[in-house]
């Protein structure tokens, strides 16, 4: 990639408003961006695929049973704090059934998101309480009555629920909350095979057309669609400036996470998390990174700096945080530890603990005189008392840490609380 193109790049990590919504720009720069714009279509799609290859129908729950761990890579930076169930519905044939049960202190969420991964709804704890319910979920152009409706914006969209485990004894109990989420709905077709994010660009385009007729956009999205030149639609398209393009957009989302802005050692959400509007960039990096990811109101996704603000640490040596007695928030905390793909995702890491991640639940952690909570990072046990706060980082090769907070307070929400950072010892 030459300097032009590198430059290109750069200016479009801060994709849009801006640059999707420009008037009169070249035929490379809107194949970049309709690539992007694109990628939360896709990335829903393969993920879906993924879980019905394995037997799931539409209209259907699957719960899983155990907490999430290095065998796990169907979605990218899972927890390993709640346990998941899932449903892709269809909403084609007729609305669909979401039943939550009564969770009491437990937290739990159900997020619905949509086909371009907005959080059409987030229901549980922090919305209902802890009481449960039935809820009916609709299409867009359906109707329905009552007090307990929820319209999602797409006719198919992903339910993706979180049923939290309060520590290694409380496995049981927690299975038994997740067992009372319930979806029924009519009986619909599996939908067809799609491409992944790594087709040739026509190929890539092609299935983001069948994606976006399947699963409409918004009516704000209408202008971007219509400056796509055909594109989103169905027009022709010179093939070597979409090749160009599309180079331009692998090597964005391949880049994004070292383009993040970093306060005190620690990327902080954008308010909009979850909800991106015509953020499209961001929401295409979401996507990549962090699928499902919940609003801010309900959790916020704190990544590490790491080595030289990179976003990922490389060192072979001790890494410290140190967290005061007490946070801001309502929920809990976790901080998590993936092993680092090249082509953007993050996994969790095989250790000889069997620990991803290192949260308030964690049985055993060891506090200082005043509280305070240090915790260490390393590829190899730290020994002594520091055994106990020990996060094992990957035997070899870049890791990344991301630290979660659930029911944030108004001091983290609106950043008048922020964390140390991670240091190395």
């Amino acid at each position: 990639m030459n300097r032009r193109e590198l430059l290109a790049v750069a200016a479009a990590l801060g994709l849009v408003p801006g640059l999707a919504r420009a008037q009169g720009a070249d035929a490379a720069t809107l194949a970049r961006d309709a690539w992007l714009f694109a990628l939360p279509w896709i990335e829903m799609a393969t993920t879906r695929a993924r879980v019905f290859k394995r037997g799931a129908r539409p209209n259907r729950i699957y719960h899983r049973r155990k907490l999430s761990d290095h065998t796990d890579r169907s979605v990218t930076t899972p927890n390993n704090d709640t346990l998941y169930s899932l449903a892709w519905i269809d909403l084609t044939q007729g609305p669909v059934t979401l039943t939550i049960p009564a969770s009491g202190q437990r937290y739990v969420s159900a997020a619905i998101l949509n086909m371009f991964t907005d959080n059409d709804v987030v229901l549980g704890t922090r919305v209902n309480g802890g009481a449960g319910g039935d809820f009916t979920v609709v299409g867009p152009s359906q109707t329905a009555t009552g007090d307990r409706v929820v319209r999602v914006l797409t006719p198919h969209a992903w339910i993706l629920i979180r049923t939290l485990v309060d520590g290694p004894d409380d496995l049981a109990a927690a299975r038994k909350v997740q067992s009372g989420f319930k979806v029924s709905g009519p009986k619909a077709e599996r939908p067809p095979a799609y491409l992944e994010r790594d087709a040739d660009p026509a190929a890539y385009f092609a299935t983001a057309r069948a994606l976006l007729a399947a699963d409409p956009p918004r009516p704000e999205d209408a202008a971007f669609i219509q400056r796509s030149a055909g594109l989103l639609t169905d027009g022709p398209f010179d093939a070597a400036a979409l090749a160009a393009g599309v180079a331009q957009a692998r090597a964005v989302a391949k880049l994004a996470s070292g383009r993040v802005a970093f306060v005190n050692g620690w990327s902080y959400p954008k308010p909009n998390l979850g909800y991106h509007g015509v953020d499209y960039g961001y929401r295409a990096i979401v996507a990549l990174q962090g699928l499902g990811a919940l609003p801010v109101a309900e959790a916020m996704y704190m990544k590490a700096a790491g080595d030289n603000n990179s976003g990922l640490f490389n060192g072979d040596g001790l890494y410290r945080l140190t967290l005061p007695a007490q946070l801001p928030l309502d929920g809990f905390w976790s901080l998590s530890m993936y092993e680092a793909t090249a082509d953007g995702q993050y996994f969790f890491t095989d250790n000889p603990i069997d620990r991803y991640a290192i949260g308030d639940r964690t049985p055993g952690l060891k506090r200082n005189a005043d509280g305070t909570l240090d915790l260490w990072i390393s590829r190899s046990d730290p020994g002594g008392e520091r055994s106990v706060n020990w996060l094992p980082a990957p035997k070899a090769g870049p890791f990344s840490m991301t630290l979660r907070t659930y029911l944030p307070r108004a001091d983290l929400l609106e950043g008048r609380f922020r964390f140390d950072p991670i240091v190395k010892v």
